[in-house]
């Protein structure tokens, strides 16, 4: 079943369209990445999922039904530009924002205190959010984000201001939701966070979509029939007409074969220039290396 579902959303500022005829689904239970780079219409379809903004024309669906005006209960949204209230204490404004999400006083009070306690900031419930750090308003956020205990939570860059300690500490508990079955939607321009939590991705670019799905199918479409080889010397001088060799660490090659070549026949062509092998292991592409592709090709479209 689908958490989300959007089709054919269209978007548009003055002459500019932020979001172009976009269309995707959200699995219930997903961890999602949402990419693209600043200016790709990110931000604009999270407003909209959110309610914040409404479409120009398509439609957006929560579990099958028409988005409305009560679906945001049910989400949790920790936006790039965080929305504390910077003179209020924080035990005053999360008790207040979780009442705002439909928990009742004592039981706000309760689960806050809860989270408080597990990320050891407890110290914190007196103070003003302006006398804490961007890294301890961060956790801060968070917590207001989760604490009605959400169907779906989007992160917009949720790691931001946060010190590795932290940062650990805030992606254990995103995997933990998601494990418990809360679907996770997560933007970030950091690739290799996307390539560690997410199952899923859509790349957006100036508002359309360039690329969507698993994100292992993902990299075996972007392969390129090269393979990481270590090796125990001396390395053999050869040359072998198409493929190409390249040393990369010491005791370590990487070849790259013609498109048409199958690891079967460079495995055993190496062999037999004499190569003795320690192991040999397909290189994928990292998302990283596939965003700058896609965008970059788009960009020429």
């Amino acid at each position: 079943m689908n958490i989300l579902s959007l089709k054919s959303v269209t978007k548009a500022f003055k002459e500019k369209k932020a979001v172009d005829n976009i269309s995707f689904d959200i699995p219930a239970g997903s961890m999602f990445g949402l990419l693209g780079p600043n200016g790709a219409g990110k931000t604009t379809l999270l407003r909209m999922i959110t309610t914040i903004t409404g479409p120009d024309s398509g439609e957006i669906l929560f579990k099958g039904e028409r988005l409305g005006n009560l679906h945001p209960e049910r989400m949790g949204y920790l936006p790039e530009e965080r929305g504390l209230y910077k003179k209020m204490k924080v035990g005053e404004q999360l008790i207040y924002l979780a009442r705002l999400k439909g928990l009742s006083g004592p039981e706000a009070k309760k689960r806050i205190r809860g989270y408080m306690e597990k990320f050891e900031i407890t110290e914190w419930w007196n103070k003003k959010v302006n006398e804490l750090s961007k890294g301890m308003q961060q956790k801060v956020q968070f917590v207001s984000t989760i604490v009605h205990e959400p169907e779906l939570i989007i992160l917009d860059e949720p790691f931001s201001g946060l010190d590795p300690i932290n940062t650990r500490v805030i992606k254990n508990e995103i995997k933990q939701l998601n494990k418990e079955g809360t679907t996770i939607i997560f933007s970030t321009h950091r690739m290799e966070q996307v390539e560690e939590l997410c199952q899923q991705i859509l790349l957006i670019n100036d508002g359309k979509k360039i690329l969507e799905g698993e994100v292992t199918s993902i990299k075996n479409r972007y392969k390129q029939n090269e393979y990481r080889v270590t090796y125990s010397p001396p390395l053999p001088n050869f040359e072998v007409n198409g493929i190409d060799i390249r040393q990369t660490e010491e005791n370590e090659i990487t070849v790259k074969g013609e498109d048409e070549m199958r690891a079967a026949d460079i495995l055993k062509t190496l062999i037999n220039e004499g190569l003795d092998m320690q192991s040999f292991n397909e290189v994928l592409p990292t998302l990283n290396d596939i965003f700058i592709q896609t965008v970059n090709e788009s960009d020429h479209v």
